[in-house]
């Protein structure tokens, strides 16, 4: 459950270690290290993450090498740089965006049902 804290890492500062915490972030420095939250994150154009993200929701302007887990959505906006190996429920990708990972979606497959693949085959027959 998350507060309605937001921590911040500022542009210009870097932090090495381990991060936990409930409130939201919003990093426009360097972590180095892992950052553990209930809530979302937020990377800004100046902001880069090397370590391990494991989150409910986050959005990247910035970049991010190494491993991300999101119980929620992944925002890529034009300027993000993702890279490594990522495992969400959602994403969302704008044009310009660089995704080099290894990706699986939890949670979003969609199962067709028999009864669907049956009707759209006798569709095609028909048509």
């Amino acid at each position: 459950m998350s507060n309605n804290q937001q921590n911040m890492v500022t542009q210009g500062t870097t932090l090495n270690g381990d991060i936990i915490s409930e409130g939201d972030f919003r990093v426009e420095g360097r972590i180095n290290g892992s950052l553990k939250t209930s809530g979302k994150i937020v990377v800004g154009k100046t902001g880069m993450i090397d370590g391990s993200i494991d989150a409910e929701n986050a959005d990247f302007e910035g970049g991010f090498t190494g491993k991300l887990k999101l119980n929620g959505t992944l925002v890529l906006r034009s300027s993000a740089y993702i890279e490594g190996e990522v495992s969400i429920s959602k994403l969302s990708v704008e044009p310009g965006a660089t995704f080099n990972a290894t990706c699986s979606m939890e949670n979003g497959v969609k199962e067709l049902s028999i009864k669907e693949e049956t009707e759209s085959s006798e569709k095609e027959k028909t048509a």
